[in-house]
């Protein structure tokens, strides 16, 4: 097949860590409650599988386990695998067994946070990609190596995630793709928010960039040209379902950014190099290669003649991404009623159901299925005057499938949200140091619940993805970690972000979800990394396969690009 190819680009990329470095480091208390249960309460992203993992380690029965959620200082990925919260457990459940009901405290420091949690997987890709003269995308080979670090937690799932995305949201006949996820004597590597997304994103769009320059063609306009549509056949020989919206995405950021007519204010200093910079992806909402899902929600509605005050159970956790409030926003939307009227209970393990975890962009899709079903049962019972009228009810999408290790094929996800961006850049060649000026980044949200929050998401993904891309070097030697402290572990200030961040969201309805809203909190972290390394490439004429793009590496590939 190669043979049919006008030009192939071959590269080899390299991604690093990153620390999730939330606000809030490990901390936790354990007791034995009222009713002789082993209680934790601690920050995590899912109660219940948390609470089988205590009862899994402590060969105790599920029942004689409860979590409780307090607020929750930042997650991002790194409270996916549970730190604190067995030891707690046993420290408490073992001086019970002595006579003794003290309750028992941990907690973290920063440098104990950064060493004992996962990190980002650091990926080393070789890519092969190969298009016709007109920019049509004929094949791509990509192999993938995922430093799983000492234990697999979740790499086996990232990498899966990973396979999807390192061919990005194009239509290609011929795909071949080898993942690997290797046991390493480093740090554990787990979830952080793309959840392999990131790595393959950069891979697929570096190369779709690479391909138009070596054909001579825009690269939105060659994007245009092999972007996925409803039905069409993906790599793992998968339909994609109906709401695919990239186009329109692509269409939105490429007017809203005036591509390629760009215009950056002048600026005088002869070492100062101006560029532009596009990428586009997708990303899975909700959980992805056949592992199962549902999400559950009971809703109580109490009154008389009229409705008084409507109360919601659900064990999604909020961590920091304003998660309750939404729910409490579409209660009150269901119910026809003010949000005042509505009270959230507690995210505890002895009061709610299984309602999935805080991640995987699927908290609101899938709590907005289990709370509409919910509501349409209590207003049910309330119209038949069952006071208060309760309403619970399972949610559970689509089946996906597991990935067959025989033929490569599956269904790998329930439904899809879609993010274009647009970077603009100075990089002063005398120093390496590189200002990002505009950011323009459309992501379709299927429907906006609070255009405050998606706005908040947005902005803060694409501050992490910067401190990713341009700053975060997280070093580790002989097992180690040797940047364990925000002093030498450098992450974003409000002095580094970029100058100007547009965000802009787009409303096109996913068949799939409530309202028809899809998820946000992953998306704008994707396409970022690529399309600065692009930005970067069209100002100085160097391509950047690795990062994050310190000064020291600018400076030195410009340096060994002029010799």
């Amino acid at each position: 097949v190669w043979n049919t190819c006008d030009v192939i680009v071959e590269s080899s990329y390299r991604t690093p860590w990153q620390e999730h470095a939330y606000l809030q480091p490990e901390a936790g208390l354990s007791y034995i409650d009222t009713e002789g249960r082993i209680t934790v309460e601690a920050a995590g992203q899912w109660i219940h599988e948390e609470q089988k993992q205590i009862a899994h380690a402590l060969q105790v029965p599920v029942e004689q386990v409860r979590i409780i959620h307090p607020a929750i200082g930042g997650a991002f990925g790194g409270r996916e695998d549970i730190s604190i919260q067995i030891v707690l457990a046993l420290a408490s459940w073992k001086l019970s067994q002595q006579g003794i009901l003290r309750p028992v405290r941990i907690v973290w420091s920063r440098e104990e946070s950064i060493i004992g949690h996962h990190k980002r997987h650091p990926y080393k890709i070789e890519a092969k990609w190969g298009a016709d003269s007109n920019g049509k995308i004929i094949a791509a080979e990509v192999e993938m190596v995922a430093d799983a670090g000492a234990y697999e937690y979740t790499s086996a799932k990232v990498l899966g995630n990973a396979t999807l995305q390192c061919t990005g949201p194009y239509d290609i006949p011929y795909v071949k793709v080898d993942a690997y996820a290797v046991y390493t004597n480093n740090v554990p590597s787990g979830a952080f928010r793309g959840f392999g997304g990131p790595q393959g994103a950069f891979a697929a769009e570096s190369q779709v960039n690479k391909l138009a320059d070596k054909l001579g063609i825009d690269p939105v306009k060659m994007r245009k040209v092999n972007l996925i549509s409803d039905g069409t056949i993906g790599q793992f020989n998968h339909v994609y379902p109906k709401g695919v919206t990239i186009r329109q995405v692509v269409d939105e950021c490429e007017r809203r950014s005036e591509w390629p007519t760009i215009s950056i204010s002048d600026n005088d200093d002869i070492n100062i190099r101006k560029g532009h910079g596009f990428a586009c992806a997708l990303k899975n909402i909700g959980f992805s290669f056949g592992f199962p899902e549902e999400c559950w929600a009971k809703v109580e509605i109490h009154g008389g003649s009229e409705i008084e005050n409507v109360v919601l159970h659900h064990a999604g956790a909020d961590c920091g991404q304003g998660a309750h409030t939404a729910f409490v926003q579409m209660v009150a939307e269901a119910c026809g009623v003010s949000i005042d009227m509505v009270r959230l209970g507690d995210a505890d393990s002895s009061m709610n159901k299984n309602s999935g975890s805080a991640s995987a962009s699927r908290l609101t899709f899938m709590a907005g299925n289990s709370i509409k079903g919910a509501v349409d049962l209590a207003l049910k019972n309330w119209m038949s005057e069952e006071r208060p009228a309760i309403g619970e009810y399972r949610f559970v999408p689509r089946e996906t499938t597991a990935l067959d290790p025989h033929t490569g094929e599956c269904d790998p996800n329930i439904t899809y949200g879609y993010v274009a961006q647009s970077v603009s850049v100075e990089v002063d060649i005398e120093t390496g140091h590189i200002n990002v000026l505009d950011v323009v980044s459309v992501d379709d949200v299927g429907k906006a619940i609070n255009p405050t929050q998606v706005v908040g998401q947005i902005e803060g993904a694409v501050v992490q993805a910067h401190g990713y891309t341009l700053m975060e070097n997280l070093i580790v030697k002989d097992g180690y970690v040797k940047t364990s402290k925000f002093s030498n572990y450098l992450i974003p200030t409000s002095l580094d972000v970029p100058d100007r961040v547009d965000s802009v969201i787009l409303e096109c309805a996913d068949p799939q979800g409530p309202w028809g809203l899809r998820g946000v909190a992953e998306m704008p972290f994707l396409p970022y990394a690529p399309a600065v390394t692009a930005a970067v490439y069209d100002a100085t004429g160097v391509w950047f396969d690795d990062f994050p793009l310190t000064p020291e590496r600018v400076l030195r590939g410009i340096s060994n690009f002029k010799c």
